[in-house]
């Protein structure tokens, strides 16, 4: 099994079976697991953070109309089927934790269409380890109680990403 599926089996685990899940009781007693697209290598990089001269903190509006605050920390480039793209990367205000939240050419018809969101990780060379095949839905696209941030302007795409979670039905 490779590490992706075992990380899906774990999620779907989660959701259905634990009591911190997004999911509601109905929704739990239901559940068969989540849909996937099939694993993508050409969907998973390693690319260098340009980072942005000043550190801006910015307010994501959230799904529940309250905001949360992130830093616009840097951005990335690389290319998805032949079209160049760039996405902006957040990092946590507390400094640690790198954030992607991505709307693509699926948003709103294959996948969540608010949007998909990302974390992130720094390999041991420095550069972003970005994996779309990891890519995953806010918890807002499961029950409506949940404040998620919404996707900003600046990482909506054009171009399909069909990597990771697909909609929740």
């Amino acid at each position: 099994m490779s590490e992706l599926s075992e990380f899906r089996q774990g999620k779907d685990h989660f959701m259905g079976g634990e009591h911190d899940s997004p999911l509601t009781h109905d929704q739990a007693q239901s559940f068969r697991g989540l849909s996937y697209y099939d694993e993508d290598p050409s969907l998973r990089f390693e690319l260098d953070l340009e980072r942005y001269e000043a550190e801006e903190v910015i307010e994501m509006q959230t799904s529940t109309g309250d905001a949360a605050s992130y830093l616009r920390w840097g951005k990335v480039s690389f290319d998805v089927n032949g079209d160049s793209t760039q996405l902006t990367v957040y990092k946590d205000t507390d400094g640690e934790d790198y954030f992607l939240p991505f709307a693509d050419g699926t948003s709103g018809d294959e996948t969540y269409g608010a949007g998909r969101y990302l974390d992130l990780h720094v390999r041991p060379d420095g550069k972003l380890q970005v994996d779309f095949n990891y890519a995953y839905n806010p918890y807002c696209a499961y029950n409506e109680r949940w404040s998620c941030p919404l996707t900003p302007f600046e990482n909506r795409l054009r171009v399909p990403i069909r990597a990771g979670e697909k909609s929740f039905k």
